[in-house]
């Protein structure tokens, strides 16, 4: 039986700013944490959650200045998200997660995992970022002066929604014509909002410059003090952020493995669902020992 996703909201405790957060929740068991990335929300994990469900809790928040969460005036950077997911841990009393990160998100899993390994049990990054210079000229012009605006103009436009999310589908994904409806829709809608478009190029500048990654944004020289347990999830056809950067993490890693899935791009569970949700429960079903009923 397909598990039911419930999309419950909470303000976080201990936060400055008091976030309201939209996160989707479904199952029973250990807690299983998944964050999406820039541009993105929670929706882009809806594909993989009803199977996973099936042997853990699973939360999947939407951050702040995507999907239905909040959209503060702040610096969107890594740090402020890792900062962000720390108080929504605390808000729902999760101690610790095996945690999924994709593109930022993964950057954001890392940092949490270095500043307070207690906390990560098991560490999976999905096309991540943090793990080398390189990233696509498309992202890195959004990084410009007055990108928000142009972004917030086409926003605003008939049909720019759309035109937003073709763009999106077309640069995240290995064949555009894979996207799911539903997704698709939800990037639309929410490039209507100014606050995303905010969002989205504050958390690129802070991410990225023309050149490519920033310095203190790249974590290859801190993946060796990594603790968990890592598996690397890559979609070789990734326009993003390219498979090599991959390949070079998991030589750092103490204890790492890489899963590269051909024909795929930078979003994995929009784009191959079923092969993405059994290469990560076959490393969480080795990792997290499930608890005997």
């Amino acid at each position: 039986m397909e598990k039911k996703i419930a999309q419950p909201s909470l303000m976080l405790a201990g936060s400055p700013m008091n976030l309201l957060t939209e996160y989707l929740t479904a199952g029973e068991g250990p807690p299983l944490l998944l964050l999406h990335g820039v541009g993105d929300s929670a929706d882009s994990w809806k594909w993989v959650i009803p199977a996973l469900a099936k042997s853990y809790r699973v939360y999947a928040p939407s951050l702040p200045g995507f999907g239905g969460s909040a959209k503060p005036n702040v610096e969107y950077s890594s740090e402020f998200y890792t900062s962000f997911l720390t108080a929504f841990l605390d808000t729902l009393g999760l101690q610790q997660v095996s945690f999924v990160g994709n593109s930022l998100g993964g950057l954001v899993g890392i940092r949490l995992a270095l500043a307070t390994p207690e906390r990560v049990k098991t560490l999976v990054l999905v096309d991540s970022a943090g793990l080398g210079r390189e990233v696509n000229l498309i992202m890195r012009l959004q990084t410009l002066p007055g990108a928000a605006k142009m972004i917030d103009l086409m926003g605003q436009m008939p049909m720019g929604g759309k035109i937003w999310a073709k763009a999106f589908c077309m640069l995240t994904l290995a064949k555009p014509n894979r996207a799911k409806p539903e997704w698709f829709e939800g990037i639309s809608r929410m490039a209507k909002d100014p606050g995303y478009n905010e969002a989205t190029v504050s958390a690129l500048k802070n991410l990225a410059t023309l050149a490519g990654q920033r310095d203190h944004q790249i974590m290859l020289n801190e993946l060796s003090r990594l603790t968990p347990p890592t598996l690397i999830i890559w979609g070789e056809q990734d326009r993003i952020l390219p498979v090599r950067q991959a390949k070079m993490a998991i030589s750092r890693l103490k204890e790492g493995r890489l899963e590269v899935l051909s024909d795929c791009g930078h979003i994995p569970q929009i784009e191959q669902p079923e092969r993405f949700q059994t290469v990560l429960s076959q490393f969480l079903e080795e990792s997290v020992p499930l608890p005997q009923h």
